[in-house]
């Protein structure tokens, strides 16, 4: 009897099989091991995403949600009180914002190629791409320089379930609290002495008189800076590792660097680090013959619906002439990623300068470690061979 289960390591390591089945046989089906239906299609998936009003972000996003999160962040509050926080946060997100990221990712980026030069080979993960976001959280949020391999760490164990029980176990609850009292104890020495980065932008942000109270900044700086660490970090190493798996595509981007846009799309479609994330039914959906009962939980599944041969045609193929319009790999509807144009922007800069520095390399395992996660797919370790 087919079963889905996204605490399988199975799943960790190749979900597709298992999409395809369920696009093809079950695109409303229940999981007993989640407790929650699973949507797979990207029509079903798409639909979800623009009625709010049924599908609820209220209860949480993530498929296992942290205590206290719900309610208090963009990805886990519903219109009109999202519409608020999110005009407030888009308020320290500006175009200003961008521009100034532009030369430290940079500068970065080569800093930390610059100590992999003359190796033979490197761990991408550990070398490249969570050494890179961490330095970028550091310089947006103006964080203290010292203690980032911990920061680094906790962001890592919030993304992660048990590798054995495959639920959040006590080290990433821990990991969780460490996170959310670091935000704290930060915002209170901000409030004293605020500064142009973004922390304090969350802080001063007003609209019509109106703040964004002192628990939405503690869990927005949070999650942004979970997310910023090791969300980004998955992706940059899942575009790594798409690039060393179609060399061909590599080549052309390293002959056409202006064509990196392109590829990353198509890489957030066929690839995508952000895999499932969970809405709660507001009422009764009757969908493929089944009734979805109100208070039930729902997957969407982002990584099946970007296979969908119903929305993209050849989807299992990488195709960076693809030009892959309405993928799900930022989400959709009035929760897509609110990072969307910082993520792109940094990924940009930073395979510009990777691929200049490294044009030719290919993977050393064969079998990828892959990190134990309900909502997030990447491995954790990712060894290159250079030439």
């Amino acid at each position: 009897m087919f079963q889905f289960n996204p605490y399988s390591p199975a799943v960790d390591a190749d979900p597709f099989p298992f999409y395809k089945r369920l696009r093809d046989d079950y695109p409303a089906f229940w999981s007993t091991e989640a407790n929650m239906w699973v949507l797979s299609r990207h029509a079903d998936i798409l639909t979800a995403l623009n009625d709010w009003e049924t599908y609820s972000s209220a209860s949480g996003n993530l498929m296992d949600e942290f205590p206290g999160r719900a309610g208090a962040t963009l990805g886990t509050t519903d219109p009109p009180r999202h519409d608020r926080l999110r005009a407030l946060i888009q308020k320290a997100v500006t175009k200003r914002a961008l521009d100034h990221i532009v030369e430290p990712t940079r500068a970065v980026t080569n800093a930390h190629l610059d100590a992999i030069a003359g190796e033979e080979s490197f761990d991408f993960v550990t070398d490249v791409s969570s050494k890179i976001t961490v330095d970028l959280m550091v310089y947006l949020f103006n964080l203290p320089k010292d203690g980032q391999d911990i920061m680094r760490d906790k962001a890592v164990l919030m993304v992660q379930s048990d590798p054995t029980t495959r639920s959040k176990g006590p080290e990433h609850m821990a990991a969780y609290k460490w996170m959310t009292e670091y935000a704290a104890n930060l915002i209170a020495e901000r409030k004293k002495a605020p500064g142009e980065d973004l922390m304090s932008q969350f802080i001063t942000a007003e609209i019509d008189g109106e703040k964004l109270d002192d628990r939405e900044v503690q869990m927005t700086v949070t999650t942004l800076i979970m997310a910023g660490i090791e969300s980004l970090s998955g992706f940059l190493t899942m575009f790594a590792l798409n690039l060393a798996d179609h060399p061909e595509a590599r080549r052309q981007l390293v002959a056409n660097p202006e064509l990196i846009p392109d590829a990353m799309e198509e890489s957030l479609r066929f690839n995508t680090s952000a895999q499932r994330f969970k809405r709660c039914l507001k009422k009764d959906v009757e969908l493929h013959g089944e009734t979805l009962k109100a208070g039930d939980f729902v997957c969407l599944a982002y990584g099946a619906g970007n296979r969908d041969e119903r929305r993209f045609e050849d989807p299992d193929i990488y195709n960076i002439a693809r030009k892959p319009r309405g993928h799900l790999g930022f989400g959709g509807g009035v929760h897509a990623c609110l990072g969307t144009a910082i993520a792109r922007l940094a990924t940009k800069i930073i395979f510009e300068e990777f691929l200049k520095r490294v044009p030719e390399y290919s993977r050393v395992q064969e079998q990828l470690p892959w990190m134990p996660s309900t909502t997030f797919r990447s491995p954790t370790r990712l060894d290159l061979r250079i030439g």
